[in-house]
C-alpha cells in the first residue's frame, strides 16, 4: 500500500529509535481498522535499513488467542535460547527471560526495534510479557512499537490495563488520522473518479481509498466487502479458489498451506488480490480477509477449514491452539476434544489461564466422547484454570460435576479434593454457607482414612474457613494439625497452604513473627511453582495490616507488591480482590482520586461477585457521601446486598459503620444507630477490636448510650472518651488520615478548623458542611467559608476550565487536539493538564480519565 500523509509520524519512529539508544522507547501507534497501522510500521522498517534489527509479532484473530503468539513470531526470528525454550513449552519466567537476555546480549547490534501488531486480539500472557518489557525497557537499547485498534477497546478491555503500566516517561502515542479530503481527492483524480465521492465513500480511510483506486473505472461498490469481492470475482476459478481458502486463516496462510499452487499465488498477487507475508500469502488486510471468509456459505467455510486443519497437523511444532481454531469451525468435534486438551495445558504452562480455560471448556464440549475418569480430570483442570483466571461461577460449576462423577467411581480422594476446591470457589462466589458445608463434607469424607494429602488439606481449608471467620484459635489449632499431618506424608503444598492459614490468624492478632511468616510463605510457594498460594501469602498479609490492624501506612506497599505479583502470574481474580481492597486504603488515605479509580477498576468486570465487589463499592459509597452525591445511598445499598451474601463479619462491619455514617450526615441518627447497633449485635461474638471499634464509634456518634461488652481497638475508644488528641496522633502514625481528620474535628477549635480545610480540599461538601454546623453551634468562630462554587466541579477542586481539559483528556483527546477545541495554546493546555494531575492525585491522564468518570457523577 502506497504511504499517504504519514512522513510526520515515520520521522517521529525516527526519533525514538535514535534516543532508544540512551534507554529504551515505547511508541503505541493506535487507530481504526485500513488507517494504515501496519503499513507505517513496515515502512519504517525498511527505513532502518542497518540501524536496527527488526523482529516482529502479531496477535492473531483466533477464537482464542494464542498464549505467546507474538513471542512465538519473534523467536522464530531471533533464534538461539528463546526459540528453544519456546518450542519445548518452557514456563513463562523462563521464556520471558531468554527474550530479555536476547535484547541485551552483546551481539545485539544493531539495536532492537520490536514490532508487536494487533494487541486488542493478544492473550494475557503476551499483555503480561509486555508489562514486563514495559517495566524494564528503560534499561534497554530497544524500541518497542505496538499497533491496536483503540474502537475496538471497550471500558473492560484487558489492554487497557496494560497500557496504564507502562511507564510514561518513555511513552510516545502516534495516533494516525484519516487522509485529508485533498489527498483522497488527487488519488481518485489519477483513477478517474469523483473526489467528493470518494472522500464521503471512504472517510479518508486509506484502505478504503487504495482498493477504491484499485477498482479502476468500474462502478463504485459501496463497502470494502464489495470491493475485494469484484476484484475476487475477475480471477480464474482456480486461483479464486484459492484465495477463498487462504480467507479462513487468521493473518496469513503457511507455506504448507499453498504448497503446491505457485501458479496460483502468482495470479492472486498480480491481481492484488494476496500479498507474500513471510513464508506464505496473506489478504493485504484482515478487513480484507474478513470480508471474503463471512461472503462464504457455512457449509463452503467448514469445508475449507477442514482442508486447513488436514494441512496444518502435518506441520510440526504447529501451535495446538491454531488447530483447536479449525477444528471448531470444522465441526470437527474429535479434533476439539483432543487438541484443546493439549492448546489448555500448553497455554497454562505459558500463564495464559484465560486462554487456557477457554480451550479446556471447548475440549470439555465433547467430552462425552472420554472415558468418566478423563472427563473428572478434564473438569478438574478446566476449574483450575478457571480459578486462576477469575471466571468463578464456570469453576465452580466444573467442581461440582467432577465431585459427582468422582462420587460414582467411588474415588473418596478425589471427592475430598473437588469439595476443598467448592468451598473455596463457594466463599469466593459470596456463598458462605455453601463454602462451610463443602469444607465439613471434605473432612468427612477422609477423616476414618490413613493420613493422606487430601485429609491434611481438608484440615487446613477448614482452618482457613476459621481463620476468616475471626476465630483464630480454632484456625491455628486446626491449620497447625494439617502442617503437621503434611509434613508427615512430604506434602510441601499443603504444609506451605496449613502455614498461611496459621500465620494469617496471628498476624490478625498481632504476633510479632507473623509478617516475617507469610513473607517466608510466599517465597517458598513461589519457589515451588504454587502461585495461588503465593498470591494468596503476600494477599493476606496486605489485607490484614490494612483492614484488620488499621494499618494504613504499612498497607500501601504490601498491596501494590501483591498486586504486582498477582498480575505478573494472571491471577485476574486476585488482582481484582487486591484492587478494591486498595481502594478502601486509599479512601483512608485520603487519595480520593486514586480510590475512586481503584474502585472503577474493581467494580468494572463483568461478573462481579460480592468478596471483590464490597470493599470498592464502600469506598466509593463513603466519598460520595461525604461529597453529597446523591447516589451514595444506592452504592451503599448495593453493598449491603453484597456483604449479606456472604454473611461475615470483615464484610458486614465496613458496610454497616459506612451506612450509618451516611444517615447521620443526612440528619437521621436513629437510622445512623440502628445500622450501628444491628450489625454490632450480629458481630459480637467476633474477636476483631477494629472491626468492633468503628461500629461502637459509630453508635456513640449517632448519639446511642449503650456499649459494646467486646474489646474496642484503641483509637476508637479514645475518640468515643473525648481524648481526641491521642486518638488523631494515634491514627496519624498508622496513616489513617480521614480518620485523624474525624478524631481532629471534635477537638479544641485550631484543630477542627484545619479538619474542616482538609473536608475542603478533598471536596467533601457534605461532610464539612455538617462539621461547619457542629462548629457554629460550639461558638467557633473565623472558620473558613469553603470553596467557591467553581472549584466544586470535582471533588479534587479543579476549576472550571480544569474541569473542561479534563473531560476532553477523558476523550482521549491529545493536548494539541484540545487547545484546538478550547482555543487556547498547546503551552496553556499543557499547564492546565499538569495542575489538574496534582490535584487529583494521579500518574497519568488515564487514571486521570477514571477520576473524571467518577467524579463527575459527585458534584
Amino acid at each position: 500500500m502506497e504511504l499517504w500523509e504519514r512522513s510526520s509520524a515515520l520521522d517521529l519512529l525516527d526519533a525514538l529509535l535514535h534516543k532508544s539508544a540512551a534507554g529504551g522507547r515505547i511508541a503505541l501507534v493506535p487507530g481504526e481498522a485500513g488507517l494504515g497501522k501496519s503499513a507505517l510500521v513496515t515502512a519504517f522498517a525498511e527505513r532502518c535499513g542497518r540501524r536496527a534489527r527488526v523482529l516482529w509479532g502479531g496477535c492473531d484473530r483466533l477464537v482464542t488467542p494464542r498464549a505467546l503468539g507474538p513471542l512465538h513470531d519473534i523467536g522464530r526470528q531471533a533464534g538461539g535460547v528463546l526459540a528453544a525454550r519456546l518450542g519445548a513449552g518452557a514456563a513463562q519466567e523462563e521464556i520471558f527471560a531468554a527474550f530479555l537476555d536476547e535484547l541485551s546480549g552483546p551481539r545485539q547490534r544493531p539495536r532492537p526495534v520490536i514490532v508487536v501488531e494487533d494487541v486488542h486480539w493478544a492473550d494475557e500472557a503476551t499483555l503480561d510479557w509486555m508489562a514486563l518489557l514495559g517495566r524494564r525497557i528503560g534499561r534497554l537499547p530497544v524500541l518497542l512499537v505496538v499497533t491496536y485498534r483503540d474502537d475496538e477497546l471497550g471500558s473492560g478491555h484487558p489492554l487497557r490495563g496494560t497500557l496504564a503500566m507502562l511507564p510514561g516517561a518513555v511513552v510516545r502515542r502516534i495516533p494516525l488520522l484519516p487522509l485529508s479530503p485533498e489527498c483522497v481527492g488527487e488519488q481518485a483524480r489519477k483513477a478517474g473518479r469523483d473526489p467528493a465521492l470518494a472522500y464521503r465513500l471512504t472517510g479518508g480511510n486509506p484502505l478504503l481509498v487504495t482498493e477504491l483506486v484499485k477498482a479502476g473505472g468500474r462502478a463504485v461498490p459501496g463497502a470494502v466487502q464489495d470491493l475485494i469481492l469484484d476484484r475476487l470475482r475477475a480471477l480464474p476459478a482456480p486461483a479464486r479458489d484459492l484465495a477463498r481458502l487462504v480467507s479462513v486463516v487468521p493473518t496469513h496462510a503457511d507455506a504448507a498451506i499453498v504448497a503446491g499452487a505457485a501458479d496460483l499465488v502468482d495470479i492472486c498477487v498480480d491481481a492484488g488480490v494476496l500479498i507474500s507475508a513471510g513464508d506464505g500469502v496473506s489478504f493485504r488486510h484482515e478487513l480484507l480477509r474478513s470480508a471474503v471468509e463471512d461472503a462464504l456459505s457455512p457449509p463452503r467455510r467448514a469445508e475449507l477449514h477442514r482442508r486447513v486443519l488436514d494441512v496444518l497437523v502435518g506441520v510440526p511444532g504447529i501451535d495446538p491452539g491454531r488447530l483447536v481454531h479449525h477444528a471448531r469451525h470444522a465441526g470437527d468435534f474429535r479434533a476439539v476434544l483432543r487438541y484443546g486438551q493439549s492448546a489448555g495445558a500448553g497455554a497454562a504452562r505459558q500463564g495464559a489461564h484465560r486462554e487456557a480455560a477457554a480451550h479446556y471448556r471447548a475440549a470439555i464440549d465433547h467430552a462425552g466422547r472420554l472415558s468418566p475418569e478423563q472427563h473428572a480430570g478434564l473438569l478438574e483442570r478446566y476449574a483450575l484454570q478457571a480459578y486462576l483466571a477469575g471466571l468463578l461461577v464456570e469453576g465452580l460449576q466444573a467442581r461440582h460435576q467432577a465431585a459427582t462423577i468422582r462420587e460414582e467411581l467411588a474415588q473418596p480422594e478425589q471427592v475430598a479434593e473437588n469439595l476443598r476446591w467448592i468451598s473455596r470457589l463457594a466463599w469466593w462466589t459470596g456463598h458462605s454457607a455453601q463454602a462451610l458445608e463443602a469444607a465439613d463434607r471434605a473432612v468427612g469424607v477422609l477423616a476414618a482414612g490413613r493420613p493422606l494429602r487430601q485429609l491434611a488439606m481438608a484440615y487446613s481449608n477448614r482452618a482457613q474457613v476459621h481463620m476468616r471467620a475471626y476465630e483464630h484459635g480454632a484456625a491455628i489449632a486446626l491449620g497447625e494439625r494439617a502442617r503437621a499431618l503434611a509434613e508427615q506424608v512430604g506434602d510441601v503444598e499443603t504444609a506451605i497452604h496449613a502455614t498461611i492459614n496459621v500465620q494469617t490468624a496471628r498476624l490478625a492478632d498481632e504476633a510479632g513473627d507473623a509478617q516475617a511468616a507469610l513473607e517466608e510463605a510466599h517465597e517458598r510457594a513461589a519457589a515451588n511453582g504454587y502461585v495461588d498460594l503465593a498470591v494468596r501469602a503476600k494477599l493476606n498479609l496486605a489485607c490484614v495490616t490494612a483492614e484488620e490492624l488499621a494499618q494504613y501506612g504499612n498497607a500501601v506497599a504490601l498491596i501494590d507488591g501483591a498486586l504486582r505479583y498477582a498480575r505478573e502470574q494472571n491471577l485476574d481474580g486476585y488482582a481484582q480482590y487486591l484492587i478494591g481492597a486498595r481502594a478502601n486504603v486509599r479512601m483512608q488515605r485520603c487519595d480520593w482520586a486514586g480510590a475512586l479509580a481503584d474502585a472503577d477498576a474493581a467494580l468494572a468486570r463483568p461478573g462481579q461477585f460480592a468478596v471483590t465487589a464490597v470493599m470498592p463499592l464502600v469506598a466509593r459509597g463513603r466519598i460520595q457521601a461525604a461529597c453529597g452525591n446523591p447516589d451514595a445511598i444506592s452504592t451503599l445499598d448495593e453493598a449491603a446486598r453484597r456483604a449479606g451474601q456472604i454473611g461475615e463479619a470483615q464484610w458486614l462491619a465496613p458496610v454497616a459503620a459506612a451506612r450509618s455514617e451516611y444517615f447521620l450526615w443526612n440528619g437521621d441518627a436513629d437510622r445512623a444507630a440502628d445500622e450501628a447497633r444491628q450489625c454490632l449485635e450480629l458481630t459480637a461474638p467476633v474477636h476483631q477490636p477494629f472491626q468492633l471499634g468503628v461500629l461502637a464509634y459509630r453508635l456513640w456518634r449517632a448519639g446511642a448510650t449503650e456499649r459494646p461488652a467486646t474489646a474496642v481497638a484503641s483509637p476508637f475508644q479514645l475518640m468515643i472518651s473525648g481524648s481526641w488528641a491521642e486518638a488523631a496522633a494515634e491514627w496519624a502514625a498508622r496513616g489513617a488520615t480521614y480518620l485523624r481528620i474525624e478524631a481532629m474535628s471534635a477537638g479544641d477549635p485550631p484543630a477542627a478548623v484545619e479538619a474542616l480545610r482538609t473536608l475542603d480540599s478533598l471536596g467533601a461538601t457534605r461532610a464539612a458542611g455538617c462539621l461547619r454546623a457542629a462548629l457554629r453551634r460550639r461558638g467557633v468562630t473565623g472558620m473558613p467559608r469553603g470553596p467557591r462554587r467553581s472549584t466544586t466541579a470535582q471533588p479534587a477542586g479543579l476549576t472550571v476550565r480544569q474541569v473542561d481539559v479534563l473531560a476532553l483528556l477523558a476523550d482521549g483527546l491529545s493536548n494539541a487536539e484540545i487547545a484546538g477545541r478550547l482555543t487556547l495554546s498547546r503551552k496553556t493546555v499543557e499547564h492546565h493538564v499538569s495542575a489538574l494531575l496534582a490535584k487529583l492525585g494521579v500518574a497519568n491522564r488515564v487514571q486521570a480519565a477514571a477520576a473524571y468518570r467518577n467524579h463527575g457523577s459527585a458534584r
